[in-house]
């Protein structure tokens, strides 16, 4: 009886300590790139201190009818691997912090990281 009232509690301890989320860390910064909006007409998007390790679909681009964002620049201290569909798939490129890129390299999501 014992034995079994102990194994659960160390189920149970598992299963809550598994479950809470570990502190993410953010790129701190601003990532930019250009969009194109509803009218045809370009416009700046960004991301303001995006979280390390989650990958980002850009809202503008993220639409298979819609085009893919283009000229990313990353004010970020991370390194940024940015990525030609949406859920980081597609071909990808990376950034580093302080980077930029022309309007020939489009992206549709993006993924932050600290190199050590």
């Amino acid at each position: 009886m014992r034995l079994r009232s102990t194994l659960a509690a160390a189920v149970g301890a598992l299963a809550l300590l598994v479950s809470v989320p570990g502190s993410a860390s953010a790129a701190e910064g601003e990532f930019t790139y250009v969009y194109t909006d509803i009218a045809g007409k370009p416009r700046v998007g960004g991301l303001v201190d995006p979280d390390s390790w989650v990958c980002v679909t850009i809202p503008e681009a993220a639409g298979e009818y819609v085009p893919p964002a283009h000229t990313p620049r990353n004010h970020t201290k991370a390194t940024a691997l940015v990525f030609t569909g949406p859920d980081c798939d597609g071909e990808e490129y990376t950034l580093r912090p302080g980077g930029s890129a022309s309007e020939h390299h489009k992206l549709r999501s993006v993924l932050f990281f600290e190199r050590s």
